[in-house]
């Protein structure tokens, strides 16, 4: 399943789309690529609109 996951990084609000089995694992790939954003939200989407952008 896929999740948005909204993140806080370098002062600006950002949202990505992670997959996981449940929202904990999808926000630990999140927070593994980027260690000092903050996980704000988490909601289940139904599809993958977009991989976790490399600018970020």
């Amino acid at each position: 399943m896929f999740y948005t996951v909204g993140l806080k990084l370098d002062g600006r609000a950002r949202h990505v789309s992670a997959e996981g089995e449940d929202a904990l694992e999808a926000a630990q790939k999140v927070k593994s690529q980027h260690p000092t954003a903050k996980i704000t939200t988490m909601n289940p989407t139904a599809s993958n609109p977009s991989p976790i952008p490399s600018f970020l």
